[in-house]
């Protein structure tokens, strides 16, 4: 098909022949030919996704911490460790042994001590440890949100990159042949030279613009890499086109959605009931711990001495622990217009997101059902036009420039649309587009 096009073309320009000839075949190249498919091998959405979300080094963090979060409250429950204590009692000097058997106070023995917290606060600082672990899960959902969506949002870039490439390869090979027409006719004096130089120029601007994709193409390749944990210079297959997809979801239902599903929204509220627990904790204080002694004492020739005794700790230290609870009672506080800020927050980038969504699919569809059509078939009639004389070169160059805008507005908006999505999905902790 490309040898075909070329040898078109050249027909179409070879001197002498009547320059209105071949315009019908401008027309057609508007749309892609057979033969163009693409050969890169594709790297489907869901692939890179799984690649990430195994490899990605922000989530295996986040599951070490959480690792490690889960073994402190079996130690927040374990009774303190025991004291054992050897040594002797000695009469007439210091060295051990002096006086034993003989001197009812000399002895060698050892005894062991055993302290025992109030009944219920190793179990409130167990439950303490506990929420904290449950927190720290919350933090790997997060995490493997976050990295989906950044995922998501580079894919999606990278995918627009392609696709206007391709807009904008297909529309230069227009150019180029328009601006065959315009030299074509200015050799044989039936164009102004301002046509051909107009022409240059906007081919000019097409070769800028596919540089600059091109550029943003391959920073949206190291990206993605460096999200999967790969250099960043590993080649990426080809993306999923952009599709426009319905979205028929609402605000409300979005936020309800967040407000059950939103890992940091669930991590504030297990945060509430940690700072319960460690209220109750505080409160506990106030009553007493205790401590069990048992010891053995060797007297020689006399009868061995035992020892049994029971310790109290007093709390008389009411201020501190007076302050350690009020300290609690500003943390719970805290905690919960903490949560209620997130909350409110997070309706407010619902909001945000949304409109963007609504706006984007919206402008996506009226640009793919009404102004591209209508678009094109301005650009057809004027070049028709331009075959007998109606209209001037400038007009036909217009109208391809305006082509040309509306079809690379329509992928931003669904670039746009696809972003704001995946955003959506983040803030949710939910699928929103299938």
């Amino acid at each position: 098909m490309r040898e075909d096009r070329q040898d078109l073309e050249v027909l179409l320009w070879r001197p002498g022949r009547d320059a209105t000839q071949g315009y019908g075949f401008l027309i057609t190249i508007l749309i892609p030919l057979p033969g163009d498919a693409q050969t890169t091998p594709r790297m489907p959405l869901s692939d890179v996704i799984a690649a990430a979300l195994a490899k990605n080094p922000e989530i295996i963090a986040a599951q070490n911490r959480y690792d490690a979060a889960r073994q402190r409250p079996a130690q927040e429950r374990s009774l303190p460790d025991p004291m054992v204590s050897a040594g002797y009692n000695a009469n007439g000097n210091p060295l051990p042994g002096a006086g034993l058997g003989t001197e009812p106070t000399a002895n060698i023995g050892f005894t062991v001590s055993q302290e025992v917290p109030y009944p219920g606060k190793r179990d409130l600082r167990g439950s303490i440890a506990a929420r904290e672990a449950d927190a720290e899960f919350q933090q790997i959902e997060a995490a493997r949100l976050n990295v989906t969506a950044r995922v998501k949002q580079a894919y999606y870039r990278l995918a627009y990159a392609h696709a206007v490439t391709d807009v904008l390869t297909r529309n230069r090979e227009l150019l180029e042949t328009l601006l065959k027409v315009s030299e074509g006719r200015y050799a044989v004096g039936q164009a102004a030279q301002q046509d051909v130089i107009k022409a240059q120029t906007q081919l000019s601007i097409l070769e800028l613009q596919l540089e600059r994709v091109r550029r943003e193409g391959a920073t949206r390749e190291g990206e993605l890499n460096a999200l999967m944990n790969r250099p960043v210079t590993t080649p990426i297959g080809q993306p999923d086109e952009l599709q426009l997809t319905a979205f028929d979801s609402s605000l409300d239902g979005l936020i309800a959605t967040a407000n059950e599903h939103a890992p940091m929204l669930r991590r504030d509220q297990i945060m509430i009931e940690r700072s319960q627990f460690a209220l109750d904790a505080a409160r506990r204080e106030y009553k007493p711990d205790f401590a069990v002694t048992g010891g053995y004492f060797y007297m020689g020739a006399m009868r061995p001495m035992y020892e049994v005794r029971f310790d109290v700790r007093v709390p008389l230290q009411r201020a501190r622990r007076a302050a350690a609870l009020a300290e609690q009672l500003s943390t719970v506080d805290a905690v919960r217009n903490a949560y209620e800020s997130s909350r409110l927050n997070l309706q407010e980038r619902l909001q945000e997101e949304f409109q963007m969504a609504s706006l984007s699919v919206r402008l996506a569809r009226v640009y793919r059902e009404t102004v591209l059509p209508q678009a094109r078939l301005a650009l057809e009639s004027s070049m028709a036009s331009y075959q007998t004389g109606a209209v001037d070169f400038l007009s036909v160059l217009t109208n391809f420039g305006t082509v040309l805008d509306y079809e690379m507005t329509y992928f931003d908006e669904l670039r746009s649309y696809h972003t704001a999505v995946s955003r959506l999905e983040e803030l949710t902790g939910t699928s929103i587009v299938h």
